[in-house]
């Protein structure tokens, strides 16, 4: 009897955990929407009244607690928990904008066009650093180049298609990264690659030593 109780118990226990590890960003879920979808997109350079900046706050205290309660739901499926934080995020989004004016949205969408410019600005000196770095021929830089603009194309598409959820933008993505990395291996020599992989790992080192 003793070691049937141990085997019920055990398989309870295998259970809870697997129930755990189907969600694993839950914990992160509540400040990974907070911060990306509004604190870093230049609210604080809309010049906002002090009636706005209220409600903003009372929308971020009431998506927080949203997130809580989300957080604290053991009993839900992977699939019914995606849902539910893409329709608290769709709901956190519309009540935004609701708050801002238009010409505080046009000033926070060309915010955003601007730190995308400059992201592109960047990895178009990350591949020019590359091109020295490995020692890429001009048809190497070519396919790169190639490579790079299709990708580019691809991630301003999904970016712009308002008929996909936030999680299956955040998957697709995640194959695009996917591919953008076969690519690269498939036009790099071995040697080339090795040596690209040691920087990368350099540069992760350095950044955890700061």
């Amino acid at each position: 009897m003793k070691r049937f109780i141990a085997g019920v118990c055990a398989v309870a226990l295998i259970a809870t955990v697997a129930q755990a590890q189907e969600i694993p960003d839950r914990k992160r879920g509540r400040e990974d929407m907070i911060t990306r979808e509004h604190r870093g997109e230049g609210l604080d350079q809309l010049n906002l009244s002090e009636e706005q900046k209220e409600k903003v706050k009372s929308l971020r205290e009431e998506t927080r607690k949203q997130m809580e309660e989300l957080k604290k739901d053991d009993n839900i499926t992977v699939k019914d928990w995606r849902e539910k934080r893409e329709a608290i995020r769709k709901d956190q989004r519309e009540k935004m904008q609701s708050i801002l004016t238009n010409d505080q949205k046009a000033q926070l969408e060309k915010s955003r066009m601007e730190r995308r410019a400059q992201a592109e600005e960047h990895a178009k000196a990350r591949v020019e650093k590359m091109k020295q770095d490995l020692n890429l021929s001009e048809e190497q830089s070519a396919k790169l180049q190639k490579s790079r603009d299709e990708l580019h194309q691809k991630m301003q598409a999904l970016r712009e298609n308002q008929s996909l959820s936030d999680e299956a933008k955040k998957e697709q993505m995640k194959e695009l990264m996917k591919q953008r990395k076969e690519n690269l291996r498939s036009i790099l020599t071995d040697e080339q690659w090795k040596k690209l992989q040691e920087e990368t790992q350099r540069r992760h080192s350095k950044s955890k030593k700061v």
